[in-house]
């Protein structure tokens, strides 16, 4: 048996003023306590705060900035290239440059209710069904790059989020309220051979959590 971990990393905290919902707009970069977040992160797996130095072979990431910018600290301390793979991008949403919320305006404009329509779905964007079949491939090919070894791939909350569901077995429709993907966190994804044997979880940067603003979908 050959054992392979995936760890999917959240981006960190995004330069966000306007409070709007950003998904795949171009820009949006890491905000100052964003890159202390990446900077742990990337100490962290190379056991700089004590724990042990991770295996990695490549660092992967989503082509959005905020993604490219967490992975880049975690590349340099690997002596690595950070590679791009789309299948990991944000997920696409109606309410894109729009703030989201009853009290924020636009769930009170009547033009968006027919986006509502669907929430097991989910009708204002991407299917989850859609995101975890492109996360999966994206995870299968870093686990046959990584054979025997670990990879990062540096993606976003919600396509993180339902991977994990799916990973365990659990349905996809949620509340984002309750998903466990903080900022700066690792869902670690263990195979042995081709089998996923187990789903981990942490937050390397815990310690920075406290008073970070994140918008929903972000």
């Amino acid at each position: 048996m050959v054992a392979t971990t995936v760890h999917l990393l959240r981006h960190g905290e995004v330069h966000n003023p306007a409070g709007v919902l950003y998904g795949r707009l171009p820009g949006y970069p890491l905000s100052e306590l964003g890159q202390a977040m990446a900077e742990l992160v990337a100490a962290d797996l190379a056991g700089q705060e004590g724990g042990r130095r991770y295996d990695l072979v490549a660092v992967i990431a989503s082509p959005l900035r905020r993604a490219q910018q967490t992975a880049a600290p975690i590349a340099a301390e690997f002596g690595l290239e950070v590679g791009v793979d789309e299948r990991v991008i944000e997920a696409a949403n109606h309410f894109e440059g729009m703030k989201f919320g009853v009290g924020a305006g636009s769930l009170l404009n009547p033009r968006h209710w027919p986006y509502l329509r669907n929430p097991m779905r989910p009708s204002w964007g991407e299917p989850y069904a859609e995101q975890v079949a492109r996360m999966r491939a994206a995870v299968h090919a870093a686990r046959r790059l990584g054979r025997g070894h670990e990879v990062v791939l540096v993606s976003h909350q919600l396509p993180i989020w339902v991977t994990r569901l799916a990973a365990e077995r659990r349905p996809l429709w949620h509340d984002p309220r309750h998903r466990q993907c903080s900022l700066a966190s690792l869902t670690s994804l263990r195979f042995e051979d081709n089998t996923l044997i187990g789903v981990g979880y942490r937050e390397p940067a815990a310690a920075l959590l406290l008073g970070a603003s994140a918008v929903p979908g972000a």
